[in-house]
């Protein structure tokens, strides 16, 4: 038998419904609703490690929803706490709480572009990423030289310098230094390592590492597309006579902490890195080239020289004899200027 609710309690129960019902209601007009009627783009940034109070509570702060506590409500209702993504993201305070949940747990965030120049060796890709998107200089570097990640690719270095493609690439920031190796990879495999690459290099004498190692120094060497297989064919010629490569850029890659001059002291490095001291290309590459100088170090026109020097100016002279080149070094690096 159903007892009936006495008089006395019956104000509290009515109390307690219109309670729920308005607390209800508030978090669904606050859930429910635009924080204003503004178009105008705001960039939310969301770092790894942010939690959901963090988040919601940042939203509030930019005047993008009306309530922190609501769009949490709205988040766990939805079950989507946990599918928030990391990155940046374009809101604005025209879009309802449910758009914004939406926009930040699809993972489609603001993507900046990073162009990696030809050339660039590991450490100063890792200080450009560091400057454009964020990411850790040295956890970059260090990721660079995953002994497992090296091991699978085949590659007989210590790091991955060469294999990390030059492009124009687009990130979010925050985006891990692991994801962004694995695009730099991937770009080369799609670049490099396609089926007319490989057939050209299997018709070479050269492995594929040794054509990137040798396409590193092309590219060291020269900025100029039209010298590229040139400077191969010098290169080509002293490995077929057992010549030292005695090309600079490696002696600058062996120096731990370059400051813009080569000595003549520095020639002697004890490095395998330093083509003056030993035969043949250097353990692996010193840079990372583009597509053209490692067409290069697979094609290098035909020709009789075995040195060069740069006129000054971009371009370089190349000799057949050290007679001529010491000439050529007479006449484009040591000359006086005469000044009036």
């Amino acid at each position: 038998m159903k007892l009936p609710i006495k008089p006395i309690f019956l104000p509290l129960f009515v109390g307690v419904i219109l309670l729920t019902w308005g607390v209800t209601g508030f978090f669904y007009y606050q859930a429910s609703n635009s924080a204003g009627k503004g178009t105008q783009p705001i960039t939310v940034s969301i770092p790894p490690g942010t939690t959901l109070r963090q988040i919601s509570t940042k939203l509030e702060d930019r005047n993008l929803i009306r309530s922190a506590s609501a769009f949490r409500l709205l988040a766990s209702i939805r079950k989507k706490q946990a599918n928030i993504q990391v990155g940046e993201y374009e809101l604005n305070q025209s879009m309802l709480p449910m758009d914004i949940l939406m926009a930040i747990t699809s993972g489609k965030t603001v993507l900046h572009p990073v162009t990696i120049p030809e050339g660039y060796r590991i450490t100063e890709i890792a200080e450009l990423l560091a400057e454009k998107i964020l990411v850790s200089k040295d956890e970059f570097i260090k990721e660079s030289r995953n002994k497992e990640l090296i091991n699978s690719l085949n590659i007989t270095s210590d790091s991955l310098e060469g294999y990390l493609f030059p492009e124009t690439y687009h990130f979010n920031k925050h985006t891990s230094e692991q994801k962004i190796i694995h695009a730099m990879l991937d770009t080369f495999k799609q670049r490099v390592t396609n089926q007319s690459m490989l057939d050209q290099i299997q018709k070479s004498t050269l492995s594929l590492h040794e054509v990137v190692t040798l396409a590193s120094l092309i590219e060291k060497e020269t900025g100029m597309s039209k010298e590229r297989k040139h400077i191969s064919s010098v290169f080509h010629n002293r490995l077929h006579r057992n010549m030292r490569l005695q090309t600079d850029p490696t002696v600058i890659y062996a120096i731990e902490e370059f400051d813009g001059n080569i000595r003549k002291k520095d020639l002697n490095i004890d490095s395998p890195y330093n083509t003056y001291r030993y035969k043949g290309l250097p353990p692996g590459p010193i840079a990372n080239p583009g597509l053209e100088s490692i067409i290069a170090a697979l094609n290098p026109i035909k020709t009789n020289h075995l040195y060069f020097v740069s006129r000054k100016d971009g371009s370089h002279h190349f000799s057949s004899s050290l007679k001529e080149h010491n000439r050529a070094v007479q006449q484009y690096q040591l000359k006086k200027v005469t000044r009036r």
